[in-house]
């Protein structure tokens, strides 16, 4: 009966946990977006993603780097589609007179539909979102101090209409909205004329 009740527990924990993966960019071509991600914006501009070598990167040698201009440039990995669970990445601001940020998008249908969760060096906050047909709404902000020049950890976690992020290892969002309910594609994000790398995309579903 023990052995019995050990599988059924063991079964729960393996269905619980159905999708989890890292993207480090390590094996990636170098100077061009990576496989199986679209590489592409919301909103008006030229983004440019590509794979990049950096000698600050968490996991070396490479690093995804957005260094083109638009209203919002997404990167969405395509295979993906998680309703409940988490996504997290780690980014450094570079540059941007307008704009310094990083972030991470999750339950996307397309380039102008997704939610957001951000942080920005020039303003000192993270912000979470939703973009419906293109526009972006906040609905939660915190001020926080997010460093250019260095590497952050962003991470959302998401149940139902229920979002917790933390900046760095510390919470500092929690907040609900029902604009997405479905399972969608996960991806990272950037503003205007920022210049961010990232690295170490991590995200599952739960």
């Amino acid at each position: 009966m023990k052995t019995l009740v050990m599988a059924v527990l063991a079964t729960a924990a393996l269905t619980t946990l159905t999708l989890a993966d890292t993207v480090n960019f390590d094996h990636a071509d170098a100077g061009k977006p990576p496989a199986g991600w679209a590489a592409t914006k919301t909103g008006s501009g030229e983004a440019r993603w590509e794979v990049v070598a950096d000698d600050s990167a968490p996991s070396k040698p490479n690093v995804l780097k957005q260094s083109g201009q638009a209203t919002f440039p997404v990167c969405i990995k395509d295979d993906t589609s998680v309703k409940d669970g988490f996504v997290e990445v780690k980014f450094k601001p570079v540059s941007g007179s307008e704009d310094q940020a990083g972030g991470v998008i999750w339950r996307a249908k397309d380039s102008d539909n997704y939610y957001i969760a951000r942080a920005n060096a020039l303003e000192d906050n993270v912000t979470i979102y939703h973009t419906i047909k293109g526009r972006r709404v906040s609905f939660k902000n915190t001020n926080t101090k997010v460093a250019s020049g260095q590497w952050h950890t962003l991470r959302v976690e998401f149940k139902g209409n229920t979002f917790t992020v933390t900046f760095d290892g510390k919470k500092v969002i929690e907040a609900t909205d029902d604009s997405f309910k479905d399972a969608g594609k996960v991806g990272v994000w950037t503003k205007a004329d920022s210049v961010t790398l990232f690295d170490d995309f991590n995200y599952g579903s739960k």
